[in-house]
């Protein structure tokens, strides 16, 4: 908890730190170094760190522990970090931006609310056409059993929460700023519901802290890691709901837009992500359920038999790939392998020339066929001579 409350949201370094040295002993460190660094010596510390450290350093000192846990308590929060129950494990795949803490309000097994999620953004200044699609679709999906994942905000994001609301479904709401506060302060009431009605509201900075601009960036990785999926209503070129969309792209995860009215500034977005083949056009929420549930309702014996087969456990003859699909992944092959470290799909879909669409299809399939993983940030071939 003391590395949040001293580090802004995905500082790699500080995450670095705690995940190399663990919480306790590189708490120790910094305290052992920020006093040498004040003390005028600083050659135990690299030079790419000092300022970094004198920073973190300073705010520790400033702590106040106990006021810290009076606030947390005052508002009936707790504090998740990894390896908790209730932690989410999907957050894990951000890997060196993954959260050093959370802080929940509401029902404190995130993990378990956000099992089956789907996270929806948009504009804040949204049209009806907009706040209605994405109200009906969050009812559905909620009603189905899948949280809806939003930050909370006007517009869209408030859309989403309270349709999922309305059905009595499950909803979790990433904050910018402190746990402590609700913002927008015109949602705290909605914000509440969530926490009375099993939701949860959920921030990585403690109390106290203030919904900066760059703090509203950093918590859109979460949105959209947290989902299985991440759909945007409305947005535009430049937004936040941009931003979450590149995110979810990064972490491989199904991406879908809804189309507006061609001329519609507030839907541009939307049509460049659909344009240029990053996301899937969806309009309802079964489109929706289909980039969560690829094997739709199976009985729970039919999917095993599926996963059986995609995990090479079921021995039947297969048909083999048209000739698109194995021309693809040769060049997908020879991108991996051009690359000793992990590969993103954006630098993929740039190396080869791929739609992203097409390079996701390929790379599962590869993976598939265990000739391809994913490892922290990138893709991977696996060698077979191992």
């Amino acid at each position: 908890m003391s590395w949040a409350m001293v580090t802004e949201p995905g500082e790699i370094r500080a995450i670095a730190l705690v995940q190399q040295l663990g919480a306790m002993d590189s708490w120790e460190w910094l305290r052992e170094q920020g006093h040498r660094l004040e003390s005028g010596g600083n050659h135990h510390v690299p030079a790419s760190l000092r300022r970094s450290v004198k920073r973190w350093y300073e705010h520790a000192r400033t702590i106040d522990l106990p006021g810290v846990h009076r606030a947390i308590e005052s508002v009936g929060a707790r504090t998740l970090v990894p390896g908790d129950s209730g932690w989410p494990v999907k957050l894990d795949d951000l890997a060196d931006e993954a959260p050093l803490c959370l802080w929940v309000r509401g029902n404190p097994d995130l993990g378990a609310v956000s099992r089956s999620a789907v996270a929806i953004v948009g504009a804040r200044a949204a049209t009806a056409y907009g706040v209605g699609r994405a109200g009906e679709m969050s009812a559905d999906l909620a009603s189905q059993g899948i949280a809806v994942v939003s930050g909370g905000a006007f517009g869209i994001d408030a859309a989403a929460h309270r349709g999922a609301l309305g059905v009595g479904g499950p909803t979790i709401a990433f904050l910018a700023g402190g746990i402590d506060q609700f913002y927008p302060r015109a949602n705290a009431a909605m914000l509440a519901a969530i926490c009375e009605r099993g939701g949860a509201v959920v921030s990585e900075l403690g109390p106290g802290a203030q919904p900066l601009r760059s703090r509203f960036l950093k918590r859109n990785r979460l949105i959209a890691a947290l989902g299985d999926a991440t759909v945007v209503v409305e947005a535009g070129l430049r937004s936040g709901a941009m931003s979450t969309a590149r995110q979810a792209s990064s972490l491989v995860r199904p991406l879908g837009a809804v189309p507006g009215p061609v001329t519609s500034r507030v839907s541009a977005g939307c049509h460049e992500l659909i344009r240029s083949g990053m996301a899937v056009l969806v309009s309802r929420a079964q489109h929706i359920v289909e980039l969560v549930r690829p094997f739709g309702d199976l009985a729970a014996s039919d999917a095993d038999i599926v996963m059986a087969g995609v995990q090479g456990e079921l021995r039947e003859p297969q048909e083999s790939a048209p000739t698109w699909l194995t021309d693809a992944m040769d060049v997908v092959r020879s991108a991996l392998r051009a690359r000793r470290r992990g590969v993103s799909i954006d630098e993929i879909v740039e190396v080869t020339g791929l739609a992203t669409n097409t390079s996701l299809a390929v790379l599962g399939e590869l993976e598939a066929r265990g000739e391809a993983t994913w490892r922290g940030r990138g893709w991977e071939l696996i060698d077979s001579s191992r």
